[in-house]
C-alpha cells in the first residue's frame, strides 16, 4: 500500500510522465484502490486525462463530483474549446461562474478563444468585466487572448455593424481604427509585461486594418524592448511593402530573415514571395520560392497567384501542375488564382480539368471559385457551362454577378446581361464600378443607346460612383458602333478625366468600320498627342488610307513607325486539339476544298482591306492566310464532323473573315466559335450570334 501511495505521489509531481489512456487509468484505478480520490486529487486526474485529449473520460469523473475545484473546471473548459466544442465551453464557463466558483488565470484564455471562435463578441466583453473585477488584467496569457478577440472580432462587426453607412462616409480609415482596433490598443498598453504573441498580436491588427505606418513603428518598438520580431510579426508585415510597393524596405527585412536565419521558414517565404510578385519582382519570387526547403500549399500559391497578377499565365498553369504532382493538394486560394489563368488562356481543356479536381476537392460551394469557374468558361466561350454554374450557386455576391453580366456581354447576349443586372439590383446586390463596366459593355455590343445612357447616368445620381475611363470608353464605343461618331468625339471631347488614347482608339476602330477617314485623321492626331507609340492606331490608320486607295499617306504613316522602330504585331489565332495548343499566323494558304464551296455558296472576297497596292488576286490570296481561318480549317481537318470549333485570336477578327467563316459554318455544318480582342462570335448554319454589328 505504501508503495503504491509513492507512486502516486511521484505521478502526481510530474503527471507529464503519464502520456498514454492506459497509464491514465492505472493512476485513476490507483487512486480508487486506496481510497484517496479526494477533490484534488481527482481534478489532477481530469487534468491528465485532458491533456491526454481523453474528453469522454474526463467528464465521466467531472460529473461523479458534487462541487468540482477550479483545477476540474478550468481542465474540462480548455478541453472542450481544444476540440473545437466552443459552445460547450462557454456553457461550462457561465455554469462554473453560476456554481459559485472564482476563476483563476489559467481559465480566461480558453474561455476568450471561445468567444473568438463562437463570434460572440458581447459574452466577450462581458468575460473582460469578469477579468476586470477579479483582477487578473495584469496575465500575460489573459491579455493576449483579450487582443485577440478584440482584433478580430471588432474588425469583423465594424464591417458588419456600420454597414452601408460607412461605406458611404468619407473618413474610412480613421473610422476603422476607432471601431477595430481601439479595444486591442488600450489592453496592450495596459499590459504590465508583454512578449512575443503580444507584440504580434497588436502588429498583425494594425496591419490587417490597413494602419501600415503604426504597424511598422510597433514593430521598431519591439526591437527597443529587447524582443526580436520573429517569424509572424515579418509575415505580418512584408504585405505592408506589397501595398506601398516598397521593394526597397522589403529586401531589408529579407537580408534580416536572411541573417536571423529564419529565411527557410515556409510562412516568411511565402510572404516574400508574394511581396516581391506584388512589386513585379516576379523573378525574385522564384528565386525566394526555389531556396525553400519545405513547401506548403501557401508558398506554391502565392507564386501561382504572383505569375496571374504579372500576367505569366502559362507559367501560371505550369506551377499549378507541378504543385499537383507534388502532392501539394490544392485549396480554394489556388483554384481561385489558376482558373483566371485560364480564362486569359482560353483553355477549355484544362479548365474542364479544373473544374474536375473543384468537384473532387469539395469546393464546388466556395463561393469565390464558382465565380472564377463562371468566368473562366464565359471566357472560354462556354457561357452555357457558365450559366449553369452560376444557376447552381446558393449565394451570389457582386463579383459572381459582374461576371455572369460581363460573360453575356461578350457573348452578344445584351438582353440577357441587361435582364442579369436588374435582377441582381432586385435581389439587393449594389453593383460596383466593375458591373457597370459589364452591363455598359452588353448595351455596346447590340446597340442599345438609350439604355446605356440611362445606366452611365445612374452611375452617379443613383449610386454615387465616380465615371471612370472604362465607363467612358464604353459609352464612346457604343456611340460609335452606332455610327454616332460626331457625338463619340465630342462625349470624349468633354470628358471629366483626360482621355487617354485608349478611350480614342475605341472610336478610331469605329470610324475605320464606317469608312469615315475625314474623323479618323483627327482623332488619330490625338491619340498620338496622348500616346505616340500606340501601335493600334498605326495599323488602323494604315488600313483605311490603303481600303481607300491613299497609298502614299499610308507609305508616310509607315515610315514614321519604321523611325521609330515600331513594328506590326502579327495577327495570330489558336486552336486546342488533344490537349495541345496549335498557334497559326498570316501567310499559308487555308484549305482549297472548303474555299471552292464558299465561292459556289457565293462569297466574294472583300479586298478593301489589304494593305498593298497589289492586284485583286492577289488580294484575295492574301485573305485566305489570315491566321484565324488557317485555325478554322485545322479544327475542321482534325476533328470529328459536327464538333465545335473553338478559335482565339489576338486581334478583331476582319470584316472579310467574319464573312467567310459565316459560309465555313454553314458549309461544314458546324458551330464555329471566335473569340477576338473584344467579344465572342458563335458562327452556326451561315450566320453569327453578333449579328454583323461589331
Amino acid at each position: 500500500m505504501s508503495s503504491s501511495k509513492t507512486l502516486i505521489k511521484t505521478l502526481i509531481k510530474n503527471p507529464t510522465r503519464i502520456r498514454s489512456k492506459y497509464q491514465a487509468k492505472q493512476l485513476h484505478a490507483q487512486f480508487l484502490r486506496t481510497q484517496s480520490l479526494s477533490h484534488t486529487s481527482a481534478s489532477i486526474v481530469i487534468s491528465i486525462y485532458t491533456n491526454l485529449k481523453l474528453l469522454h473520460e474526463a467528464l465521466l469523473l467531472f460529473h461523479t463530483l458534487e462541487s468540482p475545484p477550479v483545477l476540474a473546471w478550468k481542465s474540462v473548459i480548455r478541453c472542450f474549446t481544444d476540440q473545437s466544442l466552443f459552445s460547450r465551453a462557454l456553457a461550462s464557463f457561465v455554469e462554473m461562474r453560476a456554481s459559485g466558483r472564482c476563476p483563476d488565470h489559467n481559465v480566461f484564455p480558453s474561455v476568450l478563444k471561445s468567444c473568438t471562435m463562437m463570434t460572440d463578441l458581447r459574452l466577450g466583453e462581458s468575460v473582460h468585466g469578469c477579468i476586470l473585477r477579479l483582477g487578473m488584467d495584469c496575465d500575460l496569457y489573459t491579455c493576449n487572448a483579450l487582443m485577440n478577440m478584440y482584433a478580430k472580432l471588432l474588425g469583423m462587426s465594424s464591417k458588419i455593424s456600420v454597414g452601408k453607412v460607412f461605406d458611404e462616409m468619407p473618413q474610412r480609415n480613421s473610422i476603422s481604427e476607432d471601431v477595430g482596433i481601439d479595444s486591442v490598443r488600450k489592453v496592450f498598453e495596459l499590459m504590465p509585461r508583454k512578449d512575443v504573441v503580444s507584440w504580434n498580436t497588436i502588429i498583425a491588427g494594425y496591419a490587417q486594418s490597413g494602419m501600415y505606418e503604426n504597424a511598422l513603428r510597433l514593430v521598431r518598438e519591439m526591437g527597443s524592448n529587447d524582443l526580436s520580431p520573429d517569424a509572424f510579426t515579418l509575415s505580418s508585415v512584408l504585405p505592408i511593402f506589397s501595398e506601398y510597393v516598397d521593394v526597397i524596405k522589403g529586401k531589408e527585412i529579407h537580408g534580416y530573415v536572411i541573417r536571423k536565419g529564419i529565411d527557410a521558414d515556409v510562412y516568411i517565404g511565402s510572404s516574400l514571395v508574394d511581396m516581391y510578385a506584388k512589386s513585379a519582382r516576379i523573378e525574385d519570387s522564384e528565386r525566394v520560392f526555389s531556396h525553400l526547403s519545405c513547401r506548403d500549399s501557401i508558398s506554391w500559391n502565392s507564386l501561382v497567384a504572383g505569375y496571374v497578377q504579372n500576367g505569366r499565365y502559362n507559367e501560371a498553369v505550369r506551377l499549378f501542375r507541378q504543385m499537383v504532382n507534388a502532392k501539394v493538394r490544392p485549396g480554394p486560394v489556388a483554384f481561385s488564382s489558376v482558373l483566371p489563368a485560364c480564362a486569359h488562356l482560353s483553355t477549355l481543356t484544362l479548365g474542364k480539368q479544373l473544374h474536375g479536381y473543384v468537384l473532387r476537392g469539395g469546393y464546388s460551394d466556395n463561393i469565390f471559385i464558382a465565380s472564377a469557374l463562371v468566368d473562366m468558361y464565359s471566357k472560354c466561350g462556354n457561357i452555357k457551362a457558365a450559366r449553369k454554374i452560376f444557376d447552381r450557386m446558393n449565394l451570389h455576391d457582386e463579383v459572381s454577378w459582374t461576371a455572369i453580366i460581363m460573360g453575356h456581354a461578350l457573348h452578344g447576349h445584351g438582353r440577357e446581361a441587361i435582364s442579369l443586372f436588374e435582377e441582381m439590383k432586385l435581389q439587393g446586390v449594389k453593383p460596383n464600378h466593375v458591373a457597370f463596366v459589364a452591363v455598359l459593355t452588353a448595351c455596346s455590343h447590340v446597340g442599345l443607346v438609350e439604355e446605356a445612357w440611362g445606366y452611365f447616368n445612374s452611375m452617379s445620381k443613383v449610386y454615387g460612383l465616380n465615371h471612370e475611363l472604362e465607363h467612358y470608353a464604353a459609352v464612346a464605343d457604343l456611340l460609335g458602333r452606332a455610327g454616332r461618331l460626331e457625338e463619340a468625339y465630342d462625349f470624349i471631347s468633354n470628358m471629366r478625366v483626360e482621355p487617354t488614347g485608349s478611350v480614342w482608339s475605341t472610336l478610331l476602330s469605329s470610324c475605320s468600320v464606317h469608312k469615315n477617314l475625314e474623323l479618323a485623321e483627327k482623332v488619330a492626331e490625338k491619340i498620338f498627342a496622348v500616346d505616340s507609340d500606340n501601335m493600334g492606331a498605326y495599323v488602323l490608320m494604315c488600313n483605311m488610307y490603303a481600303s481607300n486607295g491613299r497609298w502614299k499617306q499610308m507609305a508616310k504613316l509607315r515610315l514614321r513607325m519604321r523611325r521609330k522602330g515600331m513594328r506590326k504585331k502579327p495577327a495570330c489565332s489558336w486552336i486546342e486539339f488533344n490537349n495541345k495548343t496549335h498557334g497559326f499566323v498570316s501567310g499559308d494558304r487555308s484549305h482549297p476544298t472548303v474555299m471552292e464551296q464558299m465561292e459556289k455558296e457565293g462569297y466574294v472576297a472583300d479586298t478593301s482591306g489589304v494593305l498593298h497596292d497589289v492586284d485583286e488576286e492577289h488580294k484575295r490570296e492574301l485573305l485566305y492566310g489570315h491566321s484565324e481561318r488557317l485555325a478554322v480549317a485545322f479544327g475542321i481537318i482534325n476533328t470529328e464532323p459536327g464538333t465545335t470549333i473553338r478559335v482565339t485570336k489576338n486581334i478583331r477578327i476582319c470584316t472579310d473573315c467574319h464573312v467567310a467563316i459565316k459560309f465555313i459554318s454553314k458549309i461544314t455544318e458546324r458551330e464555329i466559335i471566335v473569340r477576338d480582342n473584344s467579344r465572342f462570335h458563335h458562327f452556326n448554319r451561315g450566320s453569327c450570334s453578333c449579328g454583323d454589328y461589331w
